[in-house]
């Protein structure tokens, strides 16, 4: 009897030993599959270690691939579509070269302070992705303003936490690292800097790549598709509900962007439902737009400072730490 209850002790400790092992696996302990120094480098890296259930493609996408001048020659004229700002909306920042405009904008919507970056480039190559720590893998992070910095963005948000998932395509500045589908949309950036947002199931990553990808994002849902608002209160569900903290990536015309992110989950801002964001975005003028990681994960980083306040619980403005981001540089 005693030796019974013996072994039910020890089995439930090795069952609980294992749960807390799978939980830290899933969201703790990093798994650093390969070291990103550059573009360059990693279109020829070669990996060997990427466990089975993940593995790792490292392709050049079919215009990189071609001809070297080609890589450069989608040269965007940016179409005179213009940024429908709501009335109060204040200047707080702007940066401009011969290849970059940016004019970050913050004002009041919905009882929630956004933030709004309108951006022009003369190339779809200047909108880029960047990893946690340059490294590719799952739970590596980092604060979004120290992975600006290293990367040296001029502007830059939260990405979709790839790392946090183990399914989603990852194809970032032309080059594919996971190959595996996930549920839900996904928004597909090409060489010449059009957006589309697709099923994740629409089509496989190497045809995404023949489709010229530049980069393909994966956390939803598209909020705004050919200029309409893509989501209804009645099709939100669970937690997306609530009004929390977003991170936004949408586009206006060819070489106009829109980088936005909003409070949340403050006394002084609430935050916005997703309905509630797509109707801003859509509002804001952009043809398409998609929904990034939000809550305590949206940051946006100009000039190498954190401007708006992210928080995870409305208790402490500080930053999350994000395994991506996307940016301008």
């Amino acid at each position: 009897m005693q030796r019974t209850k013996r072994l039910k002790a020890v089995g439930a400790l090795l069952t609980a030993a294992f749960s807390v092992y799978v939980l830290l696996d899933s969201f703790v302990i990093e798994h650093r599959t390969l070291s990103v120094e550059n573009d360059a480098a990693a279109q020829f890296a070669v990996q060997t270690d990427a466990p089975e259930s993940e593995t790792v493609c490292l392709v050049r996408t079919a215009a990189r691939a071609g001809n070297a001048e080609q890589e450069d020659d989608a040269v965007l004229k940016a179409e005179e579509t213009v940024l429908a700002l709501p009335d109060g909306a204040e200047i707080i920042g702007r940066y401009a070269d011969e290849d970059t405009s940016i004019t970050l904008y913050t004002f009041r919507f919905d009882d929630t302070q956004v933030y709004a970056a309108d951006v022009r480039l003369s190339s779809a190559r200047y909108l880029k992705t960047a990893f946690a720590d340059s490294t590719y893998g799952r739970n590596v992070t980092d604060k979004t303003s120290s992975i600006a910095q290293e990367a040296g963005a001029l502007l830059a948000v939260n990405g979709d936490y790839y790392g946090a998932r183990r399914s989603g395509y990852v194809i970032r500045n032309g080059v594919l690292y996971r190959d595996s589908a996930a549920d839900g949309e996904m928004l597909l950036i090409r060489t010449d800097g059009s957006f589309e947002i697709l099923s994740a199931s629409a089509a496989s990553a190497e045809e995404l790549l023949s489709d010229g990808a530049w980069q393909v994002l994966c956390f939803g849902p598209g909020l705004v598709e050919d200029g309409e608002i893509a989501v209804t209160e009645g099709e939100e569900v669970g937690h997306a509900m609530a009004s929390n903290p977003r991170t936004a990536i949408g586009t206006l015309g060819e070489g106009h962007y829109l980088f936005l992110v909003s409070d949340g989950r403050t006394a002084e801002s609430k935050g916005l439902s997703l309905s509630s964001l797509s109707a801003l975005l859509a509002q804001l003028g952009c043809r398409e737009a998609y929904n990034l990681d939000g809550g305590g994960s949206s940051t946006m980083v100009f000039m190498g400072e954190v401007v708006n306040n992210p928080t995870t619980n409305g208790k402490r403005i500080s930053e999350r730490s994000v395994s991506d981001i996307v940016y301008i540089g």
